[in-house]
């Protein structure tokens, strides 16, 4: 059985950590020795975690300077603290994931490699690296997108496999040389839809109710809640949903009393309050914070937006077409993989409010009641091709290759 040496940027649970929580707890029961090594956040990931993986042998350790944010001093602090990890760890796999420990964790394996001879009992590790979306593509700063890029550049050749989650991040590594084809595996997310656990739609929407100062008028034929789950971060694109819903309330034939209702946190949030404030929709739309558990409350939606501007595979989009609620999305990375606009549900430009407030009326609208029941239907079935077990094999198989 091998040593893998799983090392994440950020404790708190993101899209990268929901990888892990269901990747780790599988190794862990084919007998793998497992460490996770994770930088800021909450701590959140190293909890849900331990509690997966029960009585299979795991270690968790914190690395204090390990920040998303480009900081010299920090970085360098987390590189030695990474070094002093695999050397303690002695792992056969180097699991890396997103881009700040993606590069000081080759790096630090690169230079431990170079400078300790090795024996036949004792083989160098091996680096394999999965990105969720490319961060250089995010919102931000042009010149900070270009040393973002240059990091994964740089690092791309200490890599041994790069795991990517959509053909579109796979085709941008190839058209960008950041990585040549025979390094790059595509390798889909994918849940057990069977396993998760919905709260029925009145109880969902009563306990959401809760979470909010201004309980919303929730129930009868004219109240619709239209949501999302996502951290509050610029990739997720709520400002745009902020400002189709100000569209929408000012289309004169809108006859429903609707509620929006945003399940997450981050820093994105006073901006965010600002624009609500703004628009005057402080009665009409929530920010309700973090939410324990939020995936079990996606029922209480009637309408299911993702008005992302990036994403790598989201898998709240995938919870989604599980809980059976009609979906408004942007095309932006694996969704359009996923979704077929019109059929599975609806797709948008990104950063287009005129295009969401339009397909939030229509998916609300009387006359299109059969066709978004026969987009939940074709969703459902289309979920079918992203099971669980496919994207843990696959990504076991990785692991044999480099190390059998």
């Amino acid at each position: 059985m091998s040593r893998i040496l799983f090392i994440i940027t950020q404790s708190e649970i993101g899209g990268a950590q929901r990888f892990l929580l269901e990747f780790a707890p599988f190794l862990a029961g084919k007998g793998h020795q497992i460490t996770l090594a994770a930088g800021e956040g909450d701590g959140e990931l190293f909890t849900k975690l331990e509690s997966g993986i029960m009585n299979h042998e795991l270690r968790t350790c914190r690395i204090p300077h390990l920040v998303r944010n480009l900081n010299p001093f920090s970085d360098i602090k987390a590189l030695f603290s990474i070094l002093k990890i695999i050397k303690k760890e002695r792992p056969n796999i180097v699991f890396l994931q997103s881009t700040k420990a993606g590069f000081l964790g080759s790096l630090a394996t690169r230079f431990l490699t170079s400078n300790v001879k090795f024996d036949v009992k004792r083989q160098k590790p091996r680096i394999i690296y999965r990105i969720g979306g490319w961060s250089f593509r995010d919102p931000r700063s042009w010149w900070m997108n270009k040393i973002l890029f240059w990091m994964e550049k740089i690092s791309a050749p200490w890599k041994d496999i790069i795991i990517v989650n959509s053909e579109l991040d796979r085709q941008v590594a190839i058209d960008r040389k950041i990585a040549p084809a025979d390094k790059l595996v595509k390798i889909y997310n994918g849940i057990d839809a069977d396993k998760l656990e919905f709260l029925s739609k009145e109880k969902a929407v009563e306990k959401l109710v809760q979470y909010t100062k201004y309980n919303p008028p929730a129930g009868g034929q004219n109240t619709k809640i239209v949501g999302t789950i996502a951290n509050l971060y610029a990739t997720k694109g709520i400002e745009y949903l902020i400002e189709a819903v100000n569209i929408l309330y000012n289309i004169q034939h809108t006859t429903y009393d609707i509620q929006f209702v945003v399940i997450g946190e981050g820093k994105e949030r006073p901006k965010l309050e600002a624009l609500i404030q703004k628009y005057n929709l402080r009665s009409k739309f929530f920010l309700i914070g973090r939410v324990p558990n939020a995936t079990q409350y996606l029922k209480a939606f009637d309408i299911f937006v993702l008005p992302s501007v990036k994403e790598g595979f989201p898998w709240v989009l995938l919870e989604a077409m599980a809980a059976e609620v009609p979906i408004i999305s942007t095309k932006v990375g694996a969704v359009p993989e996923v979704i077929e606009d019109g059929r599975e549900g609806f797709l948008v430009s990104p950063r287009d409010n005129e295009a969401l407030a339009e397909k939030i009326s229509c998916l609300l609208s009387l006359p299109f009641t059969h066709d978004r029941e026969q987009m939940v239907v074709n969703a459902r079935k289309k979920l079918r091709q992203f099971p669980s077990q496919k994207m843990l094999r696959e990504s076991e198989e990785i692991i044999n290759g480099l190390t059998g």
